[in-house]
């Protein structure tokens, strides 16, 4: 006999923001470049970023940040539309912004090129920066 699946609230919230891609065979490097100048501590409001050597079938840009003193603590990201532009502006999406207790920590944004027609992952990139900008 089967027994019923019970999900909590949270579970649910959590499998809801799964998204359904798959990774090129060739995934592409993308060039990723941002700065927390206009960061405040703890804002959930997302810099802005410089992405360069953007695949021409991208339509959908995915950022997630990392901390790397706490790489457990979950800072999320954001899926931005990609029009073309490299620029994508400060706030564009929300997250949970740099926060770090004591000192710096140094986080990690990695960002994924999407191509929305076939669901895949089509070039990534990474860029580190410490915050506080020492």
């Amino acid at each position: 006999m089967l027994k019923p699946l019970i999900l909590s609230a949270s579970t649910l919230f959590v499998l809801a923001g799964c998204q359904s891609t798959q990774e090129a065979a060739n995934v592409t490097r993308l060039g990723v470049d941002f700065s927390w100048e206009d960061t405040s501590r703890c804002s959930s409001k997302s810099p802005a970023f410089t992405i360069t050597s953007v695949p021409q079938q991208t339509d959908q840009l995915r950022f997630k940040m990392k901390d790397l003193n706490v790489p457990s603590f979950n800072h999320g990201g954001g899926t931005v539309e990609y029009s073309g532009a490299n620029q994508v502006p400060a706030g564009a999406f929300s997250y949970t912004g740099p926060c770090p207790p004591g000192g710096s920590h140094n986080y990690e944004f990695t960002v994924e090129a999407i191509d929305t027609d076939t669901a895949t992952v089509i070039a990534r990139g990474k860029a580190v920066r410490a915050f506080p900008p020492r």
